[in-house]
């Protein structure tokens, strides 16, 4: 095992380049009550059963999280300034602590969120389903955006058993565990795939949220010496 100084050398970023910065995106785990009070809103008649599924669902254990956890992205911009270059597999992330290498892969992200892993399907055979709820609470428009979700899920009018459920399922996987922008949009396969309960239960989407998350890009605000701020995109990568 390579320690101590021979890991600067396999360092991403040289230490005589580091900076400060902020990483200008959060965390949504706050928003778990959102969920919550969306399952509290069902018809009456559909309460149990509604919470019921969804409690026991891929996302389900999520709910029994501490809610006020906080996220530290000076902790994350810390961790990415040590990322090392490895001869590993290409989807796993090293990292310099110390005098000592450490590894962040699939592995370590199963065990953490205990979401399922294997072969990602080919998302396009889904079929729309008709009167799914994207059409009925976003008239089948091409691009519904998180906001929108949170927004239909805050209302808390729900139509049909199990709607209040579908949502809170592509609230959960969008909007906290993936962690991006409001502006950002739901995939249609999506939509399709939620309408039957028990394929997306059986999703793998260990390996679909682990493979976005290695992948996506992180703003950092660097300060320069003008006291101006610029914005930098790394690669997770």
């Amino acid at each position: 095992m390579q320690m101590g100084s021979e890991l600067k050398d396999l360092l991403k970023t040289p230490e005589d380049e580091w900076y400060h910065g902020k990483i200008t995106r959060h965390d949504h785990f706050s928003d778990l009550k959102d969920i919550d009070v969306a399952l509290d809103s069902v018809p009456e008649q559909f309460k149990v059963e509604d919470r019921r599924r969804y409690t026991e669902s891929c996302f389900g254990h999520f709910l029994r999280m501490d809610q006020g956890m906080k996220f530290s992205g000076g902790i994350v911009h810390q961790l990415l300034l040590r990322e090392l270059h490895h001869d590993g597999p290409e989807d796993e992330m090293r990292f310099m602590l110390g005098p000592r290498s450490v590894r962040f892969s699939k592995v370590e992200f199963c065990v953490i969120t205990g979401l399922k892993f294997g072969v990602i399907p080919d998302t396009k055979r889904y079929e729309m389903v008709e009167n799914g709820i994207h059409q009925r609470y976003f008239n089948s428009v091409a691009e519904v955006d998180y906001e929108q979700l949170r927004a239909v899920l805050r209302i808390g009018v729900f139509e049909e058993q199990y709607d209040a459920l579908k949502l809170c399922l592509l609230y959960m996987l969008n909007w906290i565990l993936m962690g991006l922008d409001e502006r950002d949009k739901v995939p249609l396969w999506q939509f399709r795939l939620v309408e039957d309960l028990d394929a997306f239960d059986a999703f793998p989407w260990g390996a679909h949220v682990y493979r976005q998350s290695i992948t996506q890009r992180c703003e950092i605000q660097v300060p320069l010496p003008a006291k101006a701020m610029k914005k930098v995109t790394i690669m997770f990568a």
